[in-house]
Order: structure tokens, then sequence, then C-alpha cells
């Protein structure tokens, strides 16, 4: 496991808005909606070297060692997909995204 940033740390917390109302209007069809949520977000984090802390269901606890690196993985995550987000949106999937500064020892 690669080592977590020390020092001033910024925290990322994802989650699909609406994900209980989604989960039922979808149906079987939410695990696909989720797993490439997941593969979206994964591949958004790693490209500005977040670490995965936890998941939950469709949510994200990433650390970075830079608050910019936490924002440009946010953008990145939120533009990734090449319309698959566009469409997700559209059938009423949003997510939220926030980011915290902490200092951690």
């Amino acid at each position: 496991m690669p080592e977590l940033p020390s020092g001033t740390v910024t925290f990322l917390f994802t989650d699909i808005e609406g994900s209980t109302r989604l989960v039922q209007r979808l149906g079987d069809r939410y695990a696909v909606v989720l797993a490439e949520q997941q593969r979206l977000l994964r591949a958004a984090f790693a490209a500005h070297n977040g670490h995965e802390v936890d998941t939950q269901g469709d949510s994200f606890f990433v650390s970075f060692a830079r608050a910019t690196a936490a924002l440009a993985a946010a953008v990145d995550a939120h533009a990734s997909g090449d319309g698959y987000v566009r469409r997700i949106e559209i059938a009423g999937v949003r997510g939220a995204t926030g980011c915290f500064m902490c200092v951690g020892r």
C-alpha cells in the first residue's frame, strides 16, 4: 500500500446524490452505473496521486498531499466519461463532492 500523505492533507469525499431513489428506479441496472462511476472516479484520483482511504457503497474518501491535486481530481471526475457522466445526469444522477483541508499527523 502506498504511503499516505502526512502534514497538511486534503480530504475529498464523493457521493451520488439520491442514490437510494436511483437504485429503486434502475433496479439491476444500478450495478452497471455504480461500477462505471467507481472506475471513472478511481482513474481521476490516481491521475492526481490520490490515496483511497475508504469506500462505502457509492461514496469515496480520498486523501491528497495538496489541495490543488484534490480539486483537479474532482474537476476531472466531473468531466470524465466522454458523455457517460452527462447521460447519467440526464437520467437523474447527480453527484456531490466536497474537499476539506486538515492537518494529519
